[in-house]
């Protein structure tokens, strides 16, 4: 190990940074969130140096740097171009055994500023000891997608009552309590922004640790169109935490792989006139494994409240007293249009969007057609494969020019994306003799005339 990782306390202390460039602002701001009283020794401030920073607690001093200025100093930095002036820094700083750092030149360093990940209190650095700083950043930038933002909030939470819990339970006690709360609903409270719920949660968990170390809670979690890369990070960590996962028929499985290796995956899919478990027996299944003490994923195509009949399985859920939580996904429309080239609305072609279901759960196709076949309207149909032929008709008679764009889009955003792209007359011909399967989803309106000059993704498979 080169150094020594260490958390420096330097509020209101006073701290030096030797240059008025860039990268001297940069130091300035760090240590001023750090709360450090800052002095600049430059003969002037770039613009870097912007007001709002020049009025933070800065005292500016012009002229060449003496080794009285590092007089009462508890940090000095140099970051200046001159590479003289930076040496003269280090061995005035060493002379004196006050830490320093000097800007890219680690040898000349008594000290090292990480890459940090700030969810303060919580603090997380990653260094490479000078050796690749841009590695550092890389690595910092991945740790940033697993530490949600909340976690700073839930280290304060778990510090109100570190006393309360250190007080009420033994050791070992204390471990298993700790990584009941931190892992589970308490947690998840926070990161929805539902404190005071928290803290009264883990005083009940605390007055009664049987409910923090026995209860399960379900998550609706949206899996997005089908590209992993396009899951939330709040989804990502919850699926790496589940007992269970319960995954719909559009969960891809490049997505189901990024569920944790040991959890057990439950398939309830369905598809038209066939599901492998009815909605009902769904709603259920996620009430008995909450209950069992398990940490449930309900996983979903799309977005778990647009036609993923996710406002049914949290009404038995909040019904039987089950701690449950929604995580939005970004939905097919969004993603699948995208993916296409196909923007949803366009100031010269399309000022609204409407999502529609393309049959409805008796299987007729019974819609409000003299609200769809609008003009500048861009319209969305899910589901809408079986009914093409009705769907295009039913709008020409409506209204709508036969010769309007529309487009269908197989299995958007994965590697075996297919676009086919015609109007309302043209398209039911172009889809049966392709021989598409679902899933898939039906855009009409004049922004899919977009898609040669906008789409951007092309299959790799």
């Amino acid at each position: 190990m080169d150094f020594l990782p260490i958390f420096l306390d330097v509020r209101d202390q006073p701290c030096l940074v030797v240059g008025g460039g860039e990268v001297a602002a940069r130091k300035c701001a760090l240590l001023l969130r750090a709360g450090a009283r800052v002095t600049v020794l430059a003969p002037t401030l770039s613009a870097a140096f912007d007001a709002d920073l020049a009025a933070a607690r800065i005292a500016h001093r012009p002229g060449n740097f003496r080794d009285e200025d590092l007089t009462g100093c508890a940090v000095v930095i140099a970051a200046t171009n001159d590479g003289a002036v930076n040496g003269a820094v280090a061995a005035a700083a060493r002379a004196r055994r006050i830490p320093v750092n000097v800007v890219d030149q680690p040898a000349l360093c008594s000290f090292i500023l990480p890459s940090i990940i700030e969810r303060a209190p919580l603090i997380v650095a990653v260094s490479s000891g000078g050796a690749s700083p841009v590695l550092a950043r890389l690595l910092r930038a991945r740790l940033e997608s697993l530490i949600p933002a909340g976690y700073g909030r839930l280290a304060a939470l778990a510090g109100a009552f570190r006393d309360r819990v250190k007080a009420r339970l033994k050791p070992a006690e204390r471990r298993r309590f700790w990584e009941r709360v931190l892992e589970g609903p308490i947690a998840e409270l926070v990161f929805s922004g539902r404190e005071g719920e928290a803290g009264k949660a883990l005083q009940d968990a605390l007055d009664d640790t049987r409910l923090a170390l026995s209860g399960g809670e379900v998550s609706l979690v949206g899996a997005g169109p089908g590209d992993p890369d396009l899951l939330t990070f709040r989804a990502l960590r919850l699926m790496q935490q589940a007992d269970v996962v319960v995954y719909d028929r559009l969960v891809s499985q490049p997505i189901l792989d990024l569920a944790r290796l040991e959890a057990e995956r439950i398939y309830a899919g369905k598809e038209r006139a066939k599901h492998a478990l009815p909605q009902e027996d769904i709603n259920q299944l996620l009430v008995r494994l909450a209950r069992e003490g398990k940490r449930v994923v309900r996983l979903k195509g799309g977005d778990p409240f647009i036609f993923g009949r996710g406002g049914e399985e949290i009404g038995t859920l909040a019904a039987e007293g089950i701690p449950f939580q929604v995580v939005p996904g970004i939905t097919a429309a969004a993603g699948c249009a995208s993916y296409a080239g196909i923007p949803l609305t366009h100031r010269e072609y399309s000022q609204s969007v409407v999502f529609v279901t393309g049959h409805l759960q008796d299987g007729s196709i019974n819609l409000n057609w003299p609200a769809l076949a609008q003009p500048r309207q861009t319209v969305v149909f899910y589901m809408g494969l079986l009914g093409v032929d009705i769907l295009c008709r039913e709008l020409v008679v409506h209204g709508l020019p036969g010769s309007t764009p529309a487009a269908l889009i197989q299995q958007g955003t994965t590697p075996q994306q297919r676009v086919l792209a015609g109007t309302l007359d043209t398209l039911p011909g172009i889809v049966h003799q392709s021989g598409v399967r679902a899933p898939t989803l039906i855009i009409v309106g004049e922004v899919v005339k977009l898609r040669d000059r906008l789409k951007w993704f092309e299959p790799t498979a």
